[in-house]
């Protein structure tokens, strides 16, 4: 094994108590399609979700959990990936999302605190985090943990948001500067904080920690 997976099975380890302490269901996989599996052949069967729905996560994208997702028979598959609708229906996906028993997506980052920080434009994926689907599972990259939570905001302000922004090809100050200019644009996809150091109920978020590099 590499001195560096063996260094992020150690301090990934060592999170993964401390996210236990504060009531999350948490693992540690060695790669994103360990994740799916996982998430696939464990998770879900344990569940039993009768309706499954998303938030905007390249990881779960990239792991191909969300196409495996959509083929799963007998359950309700509430698409919040789909760019076709008009935006008056994704809206409306992305409300039903919020009353689903399973909602799948990832983290901005997380702290060595035992804490998940994540930004959102609509505020859809951080609201469903914080209640409304009966569990949540979060797949995360292990390129996202910080020290504490001011690190946590300082990554996802000055590194992650500009970065999507481009990627989603945003018409922001950071687009083009890579800077965060706290813009008033229209296409700000920096509005919506969510904190959250507990899962309430506890085992309610499952973490999955992936000893690799993913998202941003």
């Amino acid at each position: 094994m590499k001195p560096v997976q063996t260094f992020w099975d150690i301090k990934l380890g060592e999170i993964k108590e401390v996210f236990e302490d504060n009531g999350y269901e948490t693992y540690v996989v060695k790669s994103q399609k360990a994740a799916a599996s996982l998430v696939l052949d464990k998770i879900i069967p344990k569940m039993k979700p009768k309706s499954i729905s998303f938030g905007g996560s390249m990881t779960v994208v990239d792991s191909g959990l969300y196409d495996k997702v959509k083929k799963l028979q007998k359950v309700k598959v509430i698409d919040t990936y789909d760019v076709n609708p008009p935006m008056a229906e994704k809206i409306e996906r992305r409300r039903q999302a919020l009353l689903t028993d399973l909602f799948i997506t990832s983290a901005n980052a997380f702290t060595e605190e035992g804490e998940l920080v994540n930004l959102d434009g609509t505020g859809n994926r951080v609201a469903a985090m914080a209640f409304g689907p009966r569990n949540v599972v979060v797949l995360v990259g292990r390129n996202k943990l910080c020290p504490d939570l001011d690190a946590a905001v300082s990554r996802i302000k000055e590194y992650a948001a500009p970065v999507n922004a481009m990627r989603l090809k945003r018409k922001t100050p950071c687009a083009v500067t890579g800077k965060c200019q706290d813009c008033n644009s229209k296409d700000r996809i920096c509005n919506v904080w969510g904190i959250t150091e507990k899962s309430s109920p506890q085992g309610r978020i499952h973490v999955v920690f992936i000893n690799e590099d993913l998202g941003f």
